[in-house]
């Protein structure tokens, strides 16, 4: 006889989509990785950020495809090419060219009004234009809440965000350099996806998060699951897969590297790590990593 107990099980709330995980110029440039941006599905809404160069076609040829029509949202976090390169063809899917008005736009004021990166004519088919700033927070449909905790670090205005919905928290540390502030920013969150773009941050001259940095972050937060992603060159594939499962031991964290067209189901985030492996101390960023 079998024994078999029928536990209840909470229902996952979303999903999300990797259509590119390529960071910084040259990665996009060569394509090495995609550059489509992410695609959350959470809290009755479906929300794309930053689609960069192929965005469209990533989509397109996604499986299961993924209909930009029914696409709810787009945020864009800063103004720079491999996160915007299609966003004026994204708005023109969402919207049909325009002939079905709908949707809600997010973006910095610098990439509506000072480099539109949405065309002008484009920004019209929207039914709701909304304008980033830091402490911002943002209301989608009925379930699902934006943040915009701070303006990072970028050298263009940039902002990260979190995600809120009924049980569930997502941030997303976007580029930037470190600031100490990012911790306490995106704290409290189940998910926590960093942009870990060079092997080592601290270099004004990239701007952009080291893996010392994300390691660093996700041993701060503690989230439930941290995924690494919009890797440069120097961090391919497998060095990524790597690098992840070093981290993970390191800190406790269970930790994860994307890659291009990868469906991560939420409700597969397992229960939170309070506590790392005490033998074994985290680092500061910017410290020599083993």
């Amino acid at each position: 006889m079998s024994l078999a107990y029928n536990y209840p099980v909470s229902p996952s709330p979303g999903t999300l989509k990797f259509l590119g995980t390529a960071g910084a110029r040259f990665a996009v440039a060569r394509q090495t990785r995609h550059s489509g941006g992410l695609l959350w599905t959470l809290g009755g809404c479906t929300l794309w950020v930053d689609p960069g160069p192929g965005a469209l076609v990533r989509a397109l040829s996604s499986r299961p495809r993924i209909d930009p029509a029914k696409v709810d949202a787009l945020l864009l976090t800063h103004t720079h090419l491999d996160h915007v390169g299609d966003a004026t063809a994204v708005v023109e899917a969402m919207t049909r060219g325009g002939l079905s008005r709908r949707g809600t736009l997010l973006a910095p004021r610098s990439a509506l009004e000072e480099e539109p990166v949405v065309f002008r004519y484009a920004q019209g088919f929207v039914t709701r234009r909304q304008v980033l700033v830091a402490g911002g927070r943002y209301r989608l449909g009925t379930d699902l809440w934006v943040a915009t905790p701070l303006s990072h670090d970028h050298g263009v205005e940039t902002y990260g965000y979190r995600l809120e919905t009924d049980g569930f928290k997502a941030g997303h540390v976007v580029d930037t350099y470190w600031m100490d502030e990012l911790p306490s920013a995106y704290a409290g969150v189940d998910l926590l996806v960093v942009n870990a773009t060079r092997l080592a941050g601290h270099d004004r001259r990239f701007l952009h998060l080291g893996l010392d940095d994300a390691e660093a972050l996700s041993a701060a937060i503690r989230p439930r699951l941290c995924v690494l992603t919009h890797f440069g060159m120097q961090i391919p594939p497998a060095r990524a897969r790597q690098e992840a499962e070093a981290i993970s031991a390191r800190t406790g964290v269970p930790t994860r590297a994307a890659r291009d067209g990868w469906l991560l189901d939420l409700g597969e985030v397992g229960p939170r790590q309070m506590e790392g492996p005490e033998e074994v101390p985290v680092p500061p960023p910017g410290a020599p990593r083993g």
